[in-house]
């Protein structure tokens, strides 16, 4: 994240956008303190620039979904009642899923997704250190919600952050996912909406266990993860995993 701020609860605000970035100021990801400011690959935004990027199908994201949603919901949400077992090994990390009415997407069915990315070989659960478990109750350590435009806006603009009814943001315990970028993807991604989703996830939760951004390692190897892709891969290949099939880490030169 760029220009990461500190609360006067010492809490890091950080957010990324999702949609196409202009110049401005991007943003994303979470410290384990709290949140942080950054300009990632497509996760949330704060004082972010809108998407130049029109609603509806998004260019570039094989499998989006050409109808974004609704653009207003009555800012109430479904916690998905499924749950899961840990996994990985280390600190468990609890995260809980819901979804706000009327947004068109199923609490449970979103839960299970995500719980699957944080669940992939190739995820965080490599580093043989963090672990993750999907709750539907009791104490949790942070909860993801997909949201529509304006609720985003009302949520993370509480926290002074701007989403424009385009980004998400990751405020206090909460990862706020703008739902039109759930379903369109974004055009700097160049795969399915689904990887998006995961490179979402993924650089949301890498900073929540103390990772910082990083840059292209190098012309045509795999942008890491916690890259802020949205920036440009300077040469890497667009990725949405830490670490690959074989274990190996993707990452980067650390980005101050």
């Amino acid at each position: 994240m760029r220009g990461a701020r500190r609360g006067r609860r010492g809490l890091y605000v950080l957010c990324t956008v999702l949609a196409v970035g202009l110049a401005g100021a991007v943003l994303t990801g979470r410290h384990p303190g709290g949140a942080a400011a950054d300009g990632a690959d497509g996760a949330d935004g704060r004082g972010a620039t809108p998407s130049s990027t029109a609603a509806g199908h998004t260019p570039g994201a094989p499998g989006a979904s050409a109808d974004p949603g609704p653009e207003k919901g009555p800012g109430v949400f479904s916690t998905a009642t499924v749950s899961g077992r840990k996994v990985g090994h280390g600190r468990v990390r609890r995260y809980k899923v819901q979804v706000e009415q009327g947004a068109g997407v199923s609490a449970d069915t979103a839960a299970r997704e995500i719980e699957a990315i944080l669940a992939d070989p190739r995820g965080w659960t490599a580093d043989h250190r963090d672990a993750f478990q999907l709750v539907s109750g009791g104490a949790y350590d942070f909860e993801v919600k997909i949201a529509t435009p304006a609720t985003v806006d009302s949520i993370c603009g509480a926290a002074g952050l701007h989403t424009h009814g385009e980004v998400n943001c990751d405020v206090g315990p909460q990862v706020v996912v703008n739902l039109k970028r759930w379903n369109t993807g974004s055009p700097e991604f160049p795969g399915p909406v689904d990887q998006y989703r995961a490179l979402i996830i993924n650089h949301e939760v890498g900073h929540r266990i103390g990772h910082g951004h990083e840059t292209c390692p190098g012309p045509g190897k795999p942008a890491p993860a916690m890259m802020q892709q949205i920036d440009g891969l300077r040469g890497c290949v667009a990725n949405a995993w830490p670490y690959d099939a074989r274990g190996r880490y993707l990452g980067g030169p650390h980005v101050p």
